[in-house]
């Protein structure tokens, strides 16, 4: 592919145990440093770029609960992981010279702004990177809701989710050798199949608002610009 690329406003979501690499737990340098050259490539190409960072790398809510904690508590514990994982990104990106902020859900006035559309789109336009945490700012709401919610608000082209395999399966390809790998969908399908890549509120805000919904496999690198080029290997889920 040449010129512009194939997606121009797009949110890109992460898990947090992404970030945590192979310790499992908390922030690994190297890897945010990593995906911070990618993010910065992608937007030297001209690409428009928000991330969501789960906090599932400091602590899970419902895991929280799970153990006999209060789930409210372990959700709001949860965000302020995301807020850490914003700020980490942030310093990442601007080592490399990129423009990035923080916008948070949850407010955190002496670490970051609180989101607002119109003061995130100002931001969005003037190319920077815009890193939303705090998930929806309320509790029994997953990141991936998050996600797609500030994808349809920022008006994205795209929502690509990266996960550790290389597209949707029709079970996990790490328990299951005979799943089967798709290359598209419909956010229909992934509904009715019960395909748990993402959960059902957030396939569903991405349908209604017509955002396709990209998974590869944010393990490989150079895999973001891959996509955005029309390159590597993905699923995409859309009904056009």
């Amino acid at each position: 592919m040449t010129g512009r690329p194939q997606y121009e406003r797009v949110l890109l979501k992460l898990s947090g145990e992404v970030l945590a690499g192979e310790a499992g737990s908390g922030i690994d340098p190297s890897v945010v440093d990593r995906l911070a050259g990618e993010i910065a490539e992608a937007r030297s190409l001209g690409s428009r770029i928000g991330v969501v960072a789960g906090g599932g790398n400091f602590v899970r809510g419902a895991t929280f609960a799970g153990n006999g904690g209060n789930r409210v508590a372990g959700d709001q514990m949860g965000m302020l992981g995301t807020v850490m994982n914003a700020i980490a990104f942030r310093e990442a990106l601007e080592r490399r010279g990129v423009p990035a902020r923080i916008f948070s859900a949850m407010p955190v006035p002496t670490v970051c702004e609180t989101f607002t559309q119109r003061d995130a789109d100002r931001a969005f336009d003037a190319g920077e990177v815009l890193l939303f945490a705090g998930g929806t700012g309320n509790p029994f709401f997953t990141t991936d809701t998050g996600a797609a919610l500030r994808a349809a608000e920022m008006d994205c082209d795209a929502l690509f989710k990266g996960t550790q395999v290389d597209g949707i399966y029709s079970a996990d390809p790490k328990r299951d050798p005979n799943a089967v790998r798709y290359d598209r969908l419909t956010h229909e399908d992934v509904l009715a199949k019960g395909l748990r890549v993402m959960d059902a509120a957030a396939v569903s805000l991405a349908r209604d608002n017509g955002i396709p919904v990209i998974v590869f496999s944010i393990l490989q690198p150079g895999s973001i610009v891959a996509i955005l080029k029309g390159e590597g290997q993905s699923t995409i889920v859309t009904d056009s």
